[in-house]
C-alpha cells in the first residue's frame, strides 16, 4: 500500500562519529545524531529511541482517533507522549520498554468506553504490532474534560 524512506550518513568511528538522518518528506533533513545524543546529554541531536517513540506515539493516536470515529464518537484533542527505554543487556543494548501516555478531550464518552478504544488502538496500531519484541508496552490513558 505504502512504503515510506528514511535514509542515514555515518561518518567516523563509534563514539567519535556523527550520523545524518534524513527522512524523504524532509521533516529530517540530515538531522544530527551520535553517542552523545543517544547515550548522553546532548540535546543538539537526535536518537534511534526518540524517533521510535514520536512514531509510535504518532501512530497510537492516529489509531485511537479513527477508533472513535468508527464508532461514531467525536474527539476534541488527542496527546500522546511515548517513553523509550534503552537498556544495557550484555554486551549490547536493547529497548525493553515502551510507555505510552495518552490525554484526550472526547465529550460524551464514559471512561470504561475510553480505556477499551485506548486500549484496543494500542493493540492495534501498525507499529505496536511491529514492536511485538519489545517486553513492555504500557499504555496510562487519561480522559480529560
Amino acid at each position: 500500500m505504502a512504503e515510506k524512506h528514511a535514509s542515514v550518513h555515518w561518518e567516523g568511528a563509534g563514539k567519535a562519529g556523527i550520523g545524518k538522518i534524513s527522512t524523504e518528506t524532509g521533516a529530517l533533513s540530515e538531522y544530527p545524531y551520535g553517542f552523545a545524543s543517544r547515550f548522553g546529554d546532548d540535546r543538539r541531536g537526535t536518537n534511534p529511541e526518540e524517533i521510535l517513540g514520536a512514531a509510535h506515539a504518532a501512530c497510537f493516536t492516529m489509531a485511537f482517533s479513527f477508533a472513535c470515529d468508527a464508532q461514531g464518537i467525536a474527539t476534541n484533542s488527542i496527546d500522546t507522549t511515548a517513553a523509550v527505554r534503552l537498556v544495557q543487556q550484555g554486551a549490547g543494548f536493547a529497548i525493553d520498554r515502551i510507555a505510552l501516555t495518552l490525554k484526550a478531550s472526547v465529550p460524551g464518552i464514559d471512561d470504561a468506553t475510553f480505556q477499551k478504544i485506548a486500549q484496543g488502538a494500542k493493540e492495534n496500531c501498525p507499529l505496536s504490532k511491529a514492536l511485538k519484541a519489545v517486553p513492555e508496552i504500557t499504555l496510562v490513558a487519561t480522559l480529560v474534560s
